[in-house]
């Protein structure tokens, strides 16, 4: 399975936002990083590859046009959790699981089969006991938490995340980059726009980064992330180094 993005171009009121953005396959099993300064184009990536932005070009998900297909496919095949969670509402975390399995129609399921993909979703993430819980009552990253299991809810074979790590502490961040990594090994294509840059190297297989709505370079992470990079698309000065354990890490020493 592979996903090809090919010279994809959005304008919104005349202001062109991605300009002929173009990459290399991304392949079954990676996970992938989209990094870049605030405005340079990656929530509205992810926008288009989820559909609900249009645009020109095409992204093909293994020899199939993700724009020309049937929604019911589409929605079976592609799982998004957007950067603005809906919160204010009176559903439940179970209701907003069943809601996610059935939008956009697709493949459907026993009631019993059903249950068993939420409770071993709900139990993945350790929030089985907010099962009851509205999704207005809870914390910004439980939400984000529930969303990330809406997104799996139907097992999509493609994955799109943006900032899934907003509003998580610490050890949540850990667990869920760590659940992302895992997801991808399990034979999903998984892209997340990530701002922790050490977080990026540690965790992607591959990093792409955005700048002023194209593509500045795209590979491994560590001939991604160098200081001339990150003075030419940050505007920064800054060290690229590995901690103790080989980890590569930056450090922003100031502006250029």
């Amino acid at each position: 399975m592979t996903l090809e993005l090919r010279d994809i171009v959005v304008s919104r009121r005349g202001k062109s936002i991605l300009n002929g953005v173009s990459v290399f396959p991304f392949k079954q099993g990676e996970f992938i990083a989209l990094v870049g300064p605030n405005g340079a184009g990656k929530s509205t990536l992810l926008r288009a590859l989820s559909q609900t932005l249009p645009y020109q070009g095409s992204a093909v998900l293994n020899g199939q046009d993700l724009a020309k297909m049937k929604q019911s496919l589409r929605s079976d095949l592609v799982g998004y959790l957007p950067q603005n969670l809906q919160s204010q509402t009176d559903l439940t975390v179970l209701e907003s699981l069943l809601v996610a399995m059935h939008a956009g129609g697709g493949k459907r399921m026993q009631a019993a089969v059903q249950m068993t993909r939420f409770d071993a979703l709900l139990s993945r993430f350790s929030i089985a006991h907010l099962t009851e819980r509205p999704l207005s009552s809870l914390s910004g990253g439980q939400r984000q938490t529930v969303g990330l299991a809406q997104s799996l809810v139907r097992d999509p074979t493609l994955l799109l995340l943006d900032e899934p790590t907003a509003a998580l502490d610490l050890a949540m961040q850990f667990r869920i980059l760590s659940e992302l990594q895992l997801l991808a090994r399990e034979g999903r294509i998984v892209i997340a726009v990530l701002h922790d840059l050490s977080q990026a190297a540690r965790w992607a297989d591959r990093i792409v980064v955005l700048h002023e709505g194209c593509i500045h370079g795209q590979g491994s992470p560590g001939n991604m992330l160098t200081p001339d990079v990150l003075a030419e698309v940050y505007k920064i000065s800054a060290r690229v180094e590995h901690d103790s354990k080989g980890n590569l890490i930056t450090a922003v020493d100031g502006l250029v």
